[in-house]
């Protein structure tokens, strides 16, 4: 049975994700992703014209898969505790399989070299994983301040990527693992 359209360029999303995470942007080849998926470069050109394109098409979705799941959680009753161990998992999980990063953390360490269309998807995942662990801690912290909720938000979502990047860089989740413990221990982490 014939692919069509939709899924060739699935196809190319799926596998240049993977790249990304295992190799970073600049890695990105249009000519490794078309061999891997058999089709010609030129049919990777059809559906995304530009690296660019194709960056900012996976940041784009990265980030909206990442929300729907984060909000899945927020609408849970649980406490910031069960939401914030849930959000460490997906950091972990991306070492998990085959040491890979969070897919717009990876594309961060080389934001000078990105196009301005993937900066801005990068950003907007950024943002959305602040804003997230904003309501989640104020579950923890009711009475504190929007802005120092949003600074404590920050601080752990840095610290995560962080922390998912020494353990990359080391080969070693073992590290991940014990650095959110210490995290947690000394309460940068509800």
């Amino acid at each position: 049975m014939a692919k069509t359209k939709t899924d060739m360029r699935e196809a190319v999303m799926t596998a240049a994700k993977a790249s990304v995470q295992s190799h970073g942007y600049n890695a990105l080849s249009f000519r490794e992703l078309a061999k891997e998926v058999g089709i010609k470069s030129a049919s990777v050109h059809y559906h995304f014209p530009t690296k660019g394109d194709l960056g900012a098409a996976l940041a784009r979705r990265y980030t909206e898969e990442g929300a729907a799941y984060l909000a899945e959680l927020l609408a849970t009753p649980e406490d910031a505790t069960w939401c914030l161990d849930r959000y460490t998992e997906i950091f972990r999980s991306a070492l998990a399989n085959d040491n890979r990063m969070c897919l717009c953390g990876i594309m961060s360490a080389e934001l000078d070299d990105l196009p301005a269309e993937v900066r801005i998807e990068v950003d907007k995942f950024a943002a959305m994983n602040v804003d997230w662990l904003g309501k989640v801690l104020s579950r923890a912290r009711p009475t504190v301040s929007e802005q120092d909720l949003r600074e404590h938000a920050m601080a752990i979502f840095a610290a995560i990527e962080g922390a998912q990047l020494v353990a990359r860089g080391c080969r070693d989740i073992g590290i991940y693992d014990r650095t959110i413990r210490a995290y947690r221990a000394t309460g940068l982490i509800p």
